[in-house]
């Protein structure tokens, strides 16, 4: 695999507040790191997407008084989960994990930049028209195949496997190399599902290495 160059590792959201301490942190969060660390060097192009929101984002439940986390509102005809501030851009918060090794990371994509429009995709807000430029991005470099993993398995991992699907993009979920809010319960399930309908391929790490051993020999 390390020789195709028609396929990425996009790594989505591995940032501090999505991790164990932090303010929206995901149930063992930073245990998909030595797994994406194992399996980066695998590959010839790595991305990855970062939340880069602004103090008064939409999405945090501090922007809507009387209102609390994972409360559901309308805003500008888009709903909305309702979150705890993250990743508030500068922040310690918002930065990659420190255990991540950014050196082999080719773009990094911060999203959710706009006040009004949240973004959990790495390809379009969450008005599903406002376009970030990736699928551009990776249609230059001939891109066709990528491999997703990060936080979290329900959202924005979730988003990114659906939009690269409808983009044309084969995708392939690295299950191991993912976590999950699961809320509500269920919830991933329910992506996972989605995923595998709109046919995302689901392996786990040593799958990722079997296949780069193969390619070599």
């Amino acid at each position: 695999m390390a020789a195709r160059r028609e396929s990425a590792l996009l790594i989505i959201d591995v940032q501090n507040d999505f991790c164990p301490g932090g303010s929206l942190a995901v149930e063992s969060g930073d245990d998909v790191i030595p797994v994406i660390n194992r399996i980066m060097p695998i590959f010839f192009r790595v991305l990855a997407t970062q939340d880069w929101h602004p103090p008064d984002h939409v999405s945090f439940a501090t922007s809507h008084p009387g209102r609390k986390p994972l409360d559901v509102v309308t805003t500008d005809g888009i709903e909305q989960v309702l979150w705890p501030d993250h990743c508030i851009q500068g922040t310690r918060g918002a930065e990659l994990h420190p255990r991540l090794e950014t050196g082999r990371i080719g773009l990094l994509l911060r999203k959710g930049m706009r006040p009004r429009l949240d973004s959990y995709s790495g390809f379009f807000e969450n008005d599903h028209r406002t376009d970030t430029g990736l699928r551009h991005y990776l249609k230059g470099l001939k891109v066709r195949e990528l491999f997703i993993c990060g936080l979290a398995t329900d959202y924005c991992v979730r988003a990114s496997a659906l939009d690269a699907r409808r983009l044309g993009f084969r995708v392939t979920l690295i299950r191991d190399a993912c976590r999950g809010v699961d809320l509500p319960r269920g919830s991933i399930e329910k992506a996972i599902a989605a995923m595998r309908k709109s046919g995302v391929r689901m392996i786990e790490s040593t799958d990722v290495e079997s296949m780069a051993v193969e390619s070599m020999a």
